[in-house]
């Protein structure tokens, strides 16, 4: 009996190790959030914002300073510690007015840098016009570009930047997540297996038995019981957040091509298959010299291209990869072929086109 209750044990934390909790992998249906975006203008540059071909910097740079009262000629005007940038933040749901949020800020113009500037008050408005925040403050840009006499020195992308808590949410988000008694928990990945699962772990909770179903692979209608406080049925959602359910993850293996990055997922099989690569390389030298005629002769000294081709075939023998389970397997199998990961790139497209790649095939 001891033996068997350490092996239901350890199964129990087994399954809650591969289990993730509903807020995890799901939301409720109207509390997604809201984006904004903004036109504005950071100043403060370093004689690295746009120039006079950014037609449209020029313009909002005279149209602002027209509201205090300064008119100046747009002809000749320099801008270069100014840059017109895009302002966009995601104001989530429920926030008051008065809170404040972070605002991701990018280039529009020519500007070099943005490192040390200051976003001027920028309007953030939603999909129908009406301005929900404000913006300002200065940008961290997480990165440097030095440049002097030709040489530069840079590290990251200085042409965008954050505003850490630089937007004051002007108008509250309220958002209607329970109507008619009914909740819906959407998926963040929509597969019918897990959202199956969801149901039935919500209507083996208290108070909610029944109330649960799938409607597809993407979202489960929950109904919540009638009679019930507005405190009860956030108890109620916050019980459904906190439940632990085992998703089902698709097999797949993703690939980023301009990378040479591979990535398998945990879900990936391979059938037993046989693969033979071998790299060929290509070198092309090119060399220049110079062919003088003989003196006295009416010949001209000219240049002479010549060129020197070269191709070197690995010869790598035949490696019978065997049938995988796991992920380790997976890995053992694919370090016996002894290939770079483009020359894996390569040998997984072959493995799908075989059949004996069990999963989806994504090439990014």
């Amino acid at each position: 009996m001891k033996k068997l209750l350490i092996f239901i044990i350890l199964i129990i934390n087994y399954s809650l190790s591969e289990a993730s909790r509903i807020k995890d992998i799901a939301s409720i249906e109207g509390v997604s959030g809201t984006q904004v975006i903004g036109y504005g203008l950071v100043s403060g540059l370093a004689n690295t914002g746009d120039t006079q071909q950014s037609k449209f910097t020029v313009q909002s740079v005279a149209n602002m300073l027209k509201r205090f009262g300064i008119i100046v000629p747009t002809t000749n005007f320099r801008t270069r510690n100014i840059a017109a940038v895009m302002v966009t933040a995601t104001i989530p749901t429920f926030m008051r007015k008065g809170s404040k949020i972070d605002v991701q800020v990018s280039s529009m113009g020519d500007a070099q840098s943005l490192q040390g500037g200051i976003l001027l008050m920028t309007p953030l408005s939603g999909q129908d016009g009406t301005v929900l925040a404000t913006a300002q403050g200065g940008l961290s840009v997480g990165g440097y570009d030095f440049r002097s006499d030709g040489s530069r020195a840079g590290r990251n992308f200085v042409s965008a930047g954050r505003v850490p808590g630089g937007a004051i949410i002007e108008q509250e988000i309220k958002g209607q997540f329970v109507q008619n008694q009914l909740l819906r928990v959407v998926l963040r990945e929509p597969d019918f297996t897990t959202s199956t699962r969801v149901a039935d772990v919500i209507n083996r909770s208290p108070n909610l038995s029944n109330a649960a179903t799938s409607i597809d692979g993407a979202t489960v209608e929950v109904k919540l019981p009638a009679g019930q406080t507005q405190g009860q049925i956030m108890q109620l959602i916050a019980q459904i957040e906190a439940l632990q359910v085992i998703s089902d993850v698709a097999a797949r293996v993703v690939i980023n091509e301009r990378t040479g990055t591979v990535v398998v997922g945990g879900a990936v099989q391979l059938l037993p298959a046989v693969v033979a690569h071998g790299g060929l390389e290509i070198q092309i030298q090119r060399t220049t010299s110079v062919s003088q005629p003989a003196p006295f002769s009416i010949g001209r000294t000219q240049q002479v291209q010549n060129s020197a081709v070269t191709a070197q075939q690995e010869q790598n023998p035949p490696v019978a990869l065997p049938a995988t389970s796991t992920v380790q397997d997976m890995a053992n199998a694919l370090t016996s072929l002894k290939v770079s990961p483009r020359d894996l790139i390569a040998i997984f497209q072959a493995l799908k086109e075989a059949g004996s790649l069990q999963g989806d095939l994504v090439i990014q």
